[in-house]
């Protein structure tokens, strides 16, 4: 389902993100400084960096909780530095977000896990939402797992279904904040065919990290945060 504002930005061109002359702040403190970056569709790209180098503040200022006073954001069709607080979920419908912790609701089920997200972002017909969320149940491969409450899953599992609910609304954008992180190597590496399939699939994904094992391992793009700026790294693409 997509739902578009008048004030909705109609962007001609290949850029889904998009960053000029950018500083994102927390609270009074500058994190990042002239900052500029474009991000095209169907790209995969990684941010790296220490902890506390502005890599969830980057993510945050891209969806929309870090507000942008000084320099220019342009994400998935909308000019963040013009946006209104009303806008915020139009333009969060059109991304998907995947956390560390998961964040799954913890007495609800799967299946009423997805069907709430459903639900709180406009989906009214009931055929339609469970039609969907089978759909990405199976396409993260979890059809069977719908009936099981969140402690039941493993970590691997319950990120599956993280990934799967992050793909309801059929996003623009994926975000993922160090989605590996409480996960063993074998369940990464697990996670990592699943979020490069989604990217062949066309889907433009922007993933934090600190496993610099897994960016030489996986093609993609790398960004690093260090010293309040972003700069561009050198690749070294291998496919799996």
């Amino acid at each position: 389902m997509k739902n578009k504002t008048p004030e909705s930005i109609e962007n001609q061109q290949n850029n889904i993100v998009e960053f000029k002359n950018t500083v994102i702040r927390h609270q009074e403190n500058i994190v990042l400084k002239d900052v500029n970056m474009e991000v095209k569709k169907g790209e995969f790209v990684y941010l790296i960096g220490k902890v506390g180098s502005g890599k969830s503040s980057l993510l945050k200022a891209i969806y929309g909780e870090v507000p942008i006073n000084e320099g220019y954001v342009f994400a998935v069709g909308y000019n963040l530095n013009k946006i209104k607080s009303r806008q915020i979920p139009f333009l969060r419908r059109k991304m998907g977000i995947i956390f560390q912790d998961f964040q799954l609701l913890s007495d609800r089920s799967v299946y009423e896990n997805l069907n709430f997200v459903l639900k709180a972002t406009g989906w009214k017909n009931k055929k339609q939402m469970d039609k969907r969320i089978r759909e990405v149940l199976s396409q993260v491969d979890m059809v069977h797992k719908g009936y099981k409450m969140p402690h039941m899953l493993s970590g691997g599992e319950q990120q599956r279904i993280g990934i799967a609910r992050a793909l309801l609304n059929e996003p623009e954008l994926i975000l993922a904040d160090e989605p590996t992180g409480n996960l063993d190597p074998e369940t990464t590496n697990d996670l990592m065919k699943l979020l490069q399939d989604i990217s062949d699939l066309g889907k433009t994904v922007i993933m934090a990290t600190h496993n610099y094992q897994m960016i030489e391992k996986y093609k993609g793009r790398t960004l690093k945060c260090e010293d309040a700026r972003l700069k561009e790294e050198n690749n070294v693409e291998t496919a799996v």
